[in-house]
C-alpha cells in the first residue's frame, strides 16, 4: 500500500472508531435515545470524515516533501475510512435493542482497534502487546470518560 494511502487511511480508522464510539457512548449515557444515537453516527460520519480528511490534507501539505498527488491520496483515504468505519457503527444501532447496540459497537470499535494495532505491531515490527494495549487504553480512556460526560449532562439540563 502507498504510504500516502496508508497514513490516511490509518488516521481515518482510529479517528472513526474513537470518535464514533465516544459519540455513542457520549450521546447514549445522556439520552437514552436510539433517534439521537443514529442521528449522531450519520453526522459524524459526513461533519467529522470531512473535517478530518481537510485536517489531513493540511498536514500534507505543510510536509514539503508530498507530492500534490499523495497529498490528495492522504486526503481521500482518510475521508473513505473515517467514513465508512463511523457508518458501520450505524448497524448495531438499527439491529439491537440500544443498550445491546451499545455493548456491541464498544466490542466492535475495540475489536477493529486491536486488529489494526496488530497489523502496525508487526507491520514496524514491534511487540504487538504493547501496542494494542497503548491503544485500547486510549480508546477505553475516551469509553469511560464519554459515558461521565453524557451522563453528567443529562443530570444537569
Amino acid at each position: 500500500m502507498k504510504i500516502s494511502i496508508k497514513k490516511g487511511f490509518a488516521f481515518g480508522l482510529t479517528s472513526g472508531i474513537i470518535t464514533t464510539l465516544g459519540l455513542v457512548v457520549g450521546l447514549n449515557a445522556g439520552t437514552h435515545s436510539r433517534a439521537v444515537v443514529l442521528g449522531g453516527i450519520l453526522i459524524i460520519a459526513i461533519a467529522d470524515a470531512l473535517s478530518d480528511a481537510l485536517g489531513v490534507h493540511v498536514s500534507e501539505e505543510s510536509e514539503s516533501q508530498n507530492t500534490s498527488k499523495q497529498i490528495w491520496e492522504s486526503t481521500f483515504s482518510a475521508f473513505v475510512s473515517k467514513l465508512v468505519i463511523a457508518l458501520t457503527f450505524t448497524i448495531p444501532v438499527l439491529l439491537f435493542s440500544l443498550d445491546t447496540a451499545i455493548v456491541v459497537s464498544i466490542f466492535w470499535g475495540l475489536g477493529l482497534i486491536m486488529a489494526f494495532s496488530y497489523y502496525i505491531s508487526r507491520d514496524k515490527k514491534t511487540k504487538a502487546s504493547s501496542v494494542i494495549a497503548e491503544h485500547l487504553i486510549i480508546a477505553v480512556l475516551v469509553i469511560v470518560a464519554t459515558h461521565y460526560i453524557g451522563q453528567w449532562i443529562s443530570s444537569v439540563f
